[in-house]
């Protein structure tokens, strides 16, 4: 849902001077002695702001004490990819975006009537494992943000998995090692850039994820009085893999593997999801001393916008890359089947942590993207069912999208894009040399047309997501009843639908799909009085869900299995150093 659909929802319905009219309408003796609105009345008078900053834009939503959305604004930046394989984001454009964001959005609040005085409250989320290191003298960041997907740690995590005591630290962590979490990004950035090993050397390198990033410039940075706010919550250090997953700390083992000296880096302190001063306020602009009380890395935000607040419960997002979490309760579950184990929200307050499995795809909507932007097959990502409808089927092409390799449940960080047509009874095989290629070629024909390839760039994100489901099975004993979704990808009627076919199961999609947002405005509202207790969310984002039902049958779904998975494998080994040839 984009921001001018936010507000034209949010403008259909009653002003606040429209309400309070609405409300004088009504006489006061219908209540009890003494009160003059009912608790309903008073949540739905206040309000929680939201800032979601994602791989490929920035947005800020104000919700209502329903979880309603009433305002918003969103802004595209620019994403940097210098070599093959690198992707950047400029840390000072991220902050501006944020700023940006809140300034117009609360404009539109104004607009409607309502008085900024009833924003309560401000929470985060964020890209995840993307990596912001700054001089902690000046608060000037010292490198570009090295984002979630960048692989150019590749041979470095190679490296580090034959070192003694690499195959046990997903036990204490829960992550294995790969290009993914920000402790590898972390170590070639001090390797590789000077500026970065001279400030960890003269003991002034301060380190964050996208959240402690925001928090810090938020609060004031340096400046601030009493000293700057250097803090994340323990969903997003659980992707750093410093992080012991039972203590919710720093874990000198897990930072003496990765040779990281505690008194060289600065570290944020790890707090919980919701907090009401644990974060900080916002230093300036039209929300001064609003209080910053929630912070979920985005993919924990989205299953507690899903209101996943039960063990069994599950969500997938179809974002940029596309993410799958399994509410496991209150103790961590290390998967034997390829998955992460992850800290889903905590919320603190007596309350003990949530832990789930996840299941991480690189490419979803970054696939259509390619597609748009690099094959022009499209103009807009709204456009992708209309061309996929143009074919009945794939007409026999799998397209494995590997273009930073694949995560759960495979683990390669050598695959790379496979363009198959796997029913011929041979291949024409003609791929690129060296590793600078997005993808390879195998026995496309005079037959292939842009919907064939259309749709098996979709069914890519839900041939991978059936497989994490499989695994989640595994690791759990039993087979989720339901998956509920969100995500711009899940606008697609034709994935959704795929998706229910290929995993066999039920999908269930919101018609209010910023969940990742609201996820974020629950934390920060818990904390400051806007709800109290999870029990009070159970009837939040509940309108206009459309459930779509498996249609195919169980050997139809084998065989299509079948040849993804041969496809994967011809997607092995493609990436490699030049000594390696």
């Amino acid at each position: 849902m984009n921001s001018n659909t936010i507000d034209a929802m949010s403008s259909s319905g009653p002003t606040h001077k429209q309400q309070a009219h609405t409300a004088e309408a009504f006489p006061e003796e219908q209540l009890p002695e003494g009160i003059t609105e009912t608790e309903e009345e008073k949540k739905k008078c206040w309000f929680v702001g939201s800032i979601d900053q994602g791989t490929t834009s920035t947005r800020f939503i104000i919700f209502n004490g329903h979880g309603e959305p009433v305002a918003s604004h969103q802004i595209e930046f620019e994403n940097k990819y210098p070599k093959s394989g690198w992707h950047e984001h400029d840390p000072q454009e991220l902050c501006q975006s944020v700023e940006v964001c809140i300034k117009e959005a609360v404009e539109k609040f104004r607009s409607q009537g309502f008085p900024v005085s009833k924003i309560r409250s401000v929470g985060i989320t964020n890209q995840r494992e993307t990596t912001v290191l700054w001089d902690k003298n000046t608060g000037e960041p010292l490198y570009n943000a090295v984002v979630w997907a960048d692989t150019r740690t590749t041979s470095l995590v190679r490296d580090l998995k034959a070192r003694p005591g690499a195959d046990k630290l997903q036990d204490k962590c829960g992550l294995p090692l790969s290009t993914y979490p920000s402790s590898v990004k972390l170590l070639w950035l001090i390797e590789n850039v000077e500026s970065v090993r001279k400030a960890y050397e003269e003991q002034r390198l301060a380190f964050g994820t996208v959240d402690s990033w925001l928090i810090y410039r938020l609060n004031g940075g340096h400046e601030r009085e009493g000293g700057s706010v250097h803090v994340t919550d323990s969903t997003n250090a659980s992707r750093t893999m410093f992080m012991n997953l039972r203590t919710l700390d720093y874990d000198d083992e897990l930072l003496s593997f990765f040779n990281i000296d505690r008194a060289k880096l600065v570290l944020p302190k790890i707090v919980p999801s919701s907090h009401p001063t644990a974060f900080g306020s916002l230093a300036r602009g039209c929300l001064k001393g609003v209080p910053i009380a929630g912070c979920l890395g985005d993919q924990s935000s989205a299953l507690v916008g899903q209101c996943g607040f039960t063990p069994g419960q599950a969500k997938n997002t179809y974002g940029t890359g596309c993410f799958l979490l399994y509410n496991i309760g209150h103790e961590p579950v290390i998967s034997t089947a390829g998955l992460l184990t992850t800290v889903a929200y905590d919320f603190g307050d007596g309350r003990k942590p949530v832990y789930a499995l996840e299941g991480s795809i690189a490419v979803a909507g970054s696939g259509i993207k390619f597609l748009q932007n690099n094959l022009t097959f499209i103009e807009a990502a709204s456009e992708v069912d209309t061309l996929a409808k143009t074919v009945k089927d794939n007409g026999g092409v799998v397209f494995v999208t590997a273009f930073s390799g694949l995560f759960a449940p495979y683990w390669i960080d050598d695959a790379k894009g496979t363009l198959c047509m796997l029913l011929l009874s041979f291949s024409l095989f003609t791929p690129g040399h060296g590793s600078t290629n997005c993808f390879s070629l195998v026995g496309i024909t005079q037959h292939t047309e842009k919907g064939h390839i259309i749709r098996a760039t979709l069914e890519a994100t839900c041939h991978q997501t059936a497989a994490i489901l499989d695994a989640m099975a595994a690791d759990s004993g039993h087979a989720l009843e339901k998956l509920a979704v969100d995500g711009g990808l899940s606008n697609s009627e034709i994935c959704m639908q795929t998706q229910a076919d290929l995993s066999g199961i039920p999908v269930d999609r919101p018609a209010m799909r910023e969940t990742t947002a609201l996820g974020a405005a629950i934390a920060a509202g818990l904390a400051t009085g806007v709800w109290n207790e999870l029990d009070e969310l159970k009837h939040v984002n509940i309108k206009g869900r459309k459930v779509f039902h498996p249609q195919l049958g169980v050997d139809e779904r084998r065989k299509k299995h079948r040849r993804w998975e041969r496809a994967v494998e011809m997607s092995r080994g493609w990436v490699r150093d030049e000594d390696d040839e």
